[in-house]
């Protein structure tokens, strides 16, 4: 499989190449040359099939050219050692718990692919494990964790976490700023669009990747996330329905619903799909007016949505408008004719976890909870929604405790992080600063 820029200007790259710089040199997003629709059989037999299994037909269309079967079976049933269950909230509508791995986040399973693909890379492509890849990452509250772990002891690797400071809750911080090892926490004076723009102006920067080897492990890169498309197909298999499936994620930096819309156009049995977004608008924005304009984010409740140039809209316009052959109207058209979106403030979000909590007895986290008040607006008869429950709510233990009037508890995997000893390096949010910082590593 070949890959392409989004912005059209930098060579075609193969798959090593796509993962290992996770930026194309004109600064686009890599896309996959073709999307492989998976054959009616697979469709059929899904219901009766394993997570893993299901996960395994999937990788196989996207990286079956690039890994040998066997090697990218054995990469997919490591990654995926735990399971993402859909739960019955209430009538029609189910909730997606992608909170059952490491780092009770959605992000460990493209973090926990994309580890082991680089060293599956480095290891058995590259031949040179003395070639130390240093993969820098932009947080805004999951991510840091999710791809800190999936990486934590990974020779030949170093990860660099940029996060901003006082803006992401204690528990998520301490899960990436008390391993140690192979592993730096960066705390940017900023916000995460200020940590997103280092990230970005380092792979940019001619002197560093002379002096360094740089990758991302942000939603930019490809092998963070297409695997997220998994978790859509095992949705649909376990509800099993003849109904029509609206599906509806939380969305920040768009890497989530990306790999949703991906697995759309291989066949996924989706009707349509909800953008779910907290304060931050930008892409509810465009969808009522066509026009698309970033601007900084605010910080919310949902502080894991908090992004306001999200990075994988350029991703979903070049699928839609394909790869620059239709117009931005015809392309707004194709994309609000099968997306969705709503925005809810602070106190939106306290009304329906409030809501769910008293009416169901299920807790919402901040980002699951926009997920399930759109599908309470949005959902139309004869449909059957799944939102997508992105963080265990113990992560926000003190906004969903005082929300709710509860005394959630923490599970031990947390609680061994919170025990942790906090190591970061403060960072301005100027790039010269981070650029002489990087080089003196």
């Amino acid at each position: 499989m070949k890959y392409y820029s989004t912005n059209g200007k930098a060579p075609i790259a193969d798959l090593s190449k796509a993962v290992v710089k996770g930026l194309a040199e004109d600064r686009g997003l890599y896309m996959p040359e073709r999307i492989k629709t998976l054959p009616k059989e697979f469709y059929e037999n899904m219901g009766t099939m394993t997570f893993q299994d299901i996960a395994y037909n999937v990788a196989s269309a996207f990286f079956g050219e690039d890994v040998d079967l066997d090697g990218l079976q054995d990469l997919v049933y490591d990654t995926l050692r735990f399971d993402c269950p859909v739960v019955k909230v209430e009538d029609n509508i189910y909730a997606l718990e992608l909170f059952h791995g490491p780092t009770l986040a959605f992000k460990d399973v493209g973090a926990r692919f994309m580890a082991r693909l680089l060293r599956y890379f480095t290891q058995n492509t590259q031949g040179n494990q003395n070639n130390l890849i240093n993969v820098l990452v932009a947080t805004s509250g999951d991510t840091g964790s999710a791809v800190a772990n999936g990486f934590l002891g990974v020779e030949g690797i170093h990860v660099y976490v940029l996060y901003p400071k006082g803006k992401v809750s204690h528990i998520q911080e301490s899960q990436f700023t008390t391993l140690g090892r192979n592993i730096t926490a960066i705390e940017v004076d900023g916000v995460f669009d200020d940590c997103q723009r280092l990230v970005k102006s380092a792979f940019m920067d001619d002197e560093l990747n002379a002096h360094m080897q740089l990758t991302s492990a942000n939603s930019i890169n490809v092998a963070r996330f297409l695997p997220q498309a998994f978790y859509y197909f095992n949705a649909v298999a376990r509800i099993n329905k003849p109904s029509d499936i609206v599906m509806c994620v939380p969305s920040g930096n768009f890497g989530n619903i990306c790999s949703a819309l991906f697995g759309h156009e291989m066949g996924l049995p989706v009707k349509r799909f909800i953008a779910a977004n907290n304060a931050n608008d930008v892409f509810y924005q465009y969808l009522k007016t066509g026009q698309y304009n970033p601007k900084a984010s605010v910080q919310t409740l949902a502080n894991a949505m908090d992004v306001g140039d999200p990075s994988n809209f350029a991703r979903i316009v070049n699928l839609y408008s394909e790869n620059g052959k239709l117009t931005a109207e015809e392309t707004h058209q194709r994309i609000t004719s099968l997306i969705s979106g709503c925005t809810y403030s602070d106190d939106q979000i306290r009304e329906t976890m409030r809501q769910c909590y008293a009416d169901t007895g299920y807790v919402l986290d901040p980002h699951g909870a926009c997920g399930y008040r759109a599908l309470k607006e949005q959902l139309k008869p004869g449909e059957v929604g799944i939102f997508c429950e992105t963080a265990h709510p113990a992560k926000f233990k003190e906004k969903v405790d005082e929300i709710l009037g509860t005394d959630i508890e923490i599970p031990e995997r947390l609680a061994a992080f919170m025990r942790g000893e906090k190591q970061s390096v403060p960072m301005s949010k100027d790039f010269d600063d981070f650029k002489k910082y990087l080089l003196s590593q």
